[in-house]
């Protein structure tokens, strides 16, 4: 018997037909076992099974302090001290203000409005690089704290955002921001 089974497997394999058969075999197979180990019910599991990661809540009424609902103190300036807005659109025409003046020039009439850190950035900076001609637009304030105020000024341009600080109640711009119309 086993000459009869190696000729006879021999013939099979030496065939495409036969190979073909026992690769179609092969894989009802595998189908067979498959479906034999499951309940034959292709559909997804209903939404209701328990997922392995903990229950997430999505109550709105909860209060998870992630995100703060109140709006953001308003902005105080000292006694006798400019107002933001002020300060805000005092800068933005001295920034604006760069025709035939020496770099040093403009900047001196950046530092009444201006921090120390944003002065020593201003160093050696060429005013002719300034994209703007005019102050077209009142400064629009958005408080962030007490302290910290973002006005955006409407240029001939663009839109020239500042950050003012008022650490002790007296507001002064400390970063600059430039986006071309």
């Amino acid at each position: 018997m086993p000459r009869t089974l190696e000729l006879g497997l021999n013939r099979i394999f030496r065939s495409r037909w036969g190979v073909a058969v026992v690769l179609a075999v092969i894989v009802l197979a595998i189908i067979g076992v498959g479906r034999l180990f499951t309940d034959g019910d292709d559909s997804p599991p209903p939404l209701g099974v328990a997922s392995p990661g903990p229950p997430v809540s999505a109550d709105p009424k909860q209060d998870d302090s992630i995100i703060d609902t109140a709006p953001p103190p308003s902005p105080s300036t000292s006694p006798g001290r400019a107002q933001p807005e002020a300060v805000a659109y005092a800068f933005a025409s001295a920034w604006a203000d760069h025709q035939n003046v020496t770099p040093k020039a403009w900047r001196a009439q950046l530092l009444p409005n201006s921090t120390s850190k944003l002065s020593d950035e201003l160093e050696g900076v060429d005013p002719v690089s300034v994209p703007a001609d005019r102050v077209t637009g009142r400064p629009s304030l958005v408080p962030v704290s007490a302290t910290v105020v973002n006005a955006i000024v409407t240029m001939d341009t663009g839109k020239l955002s500042l950050r003012l600080v008022s650490p002790d109640g007296h507001w002064r711009v400390d970063g600059i921001d430039w986006e071309a119309a």
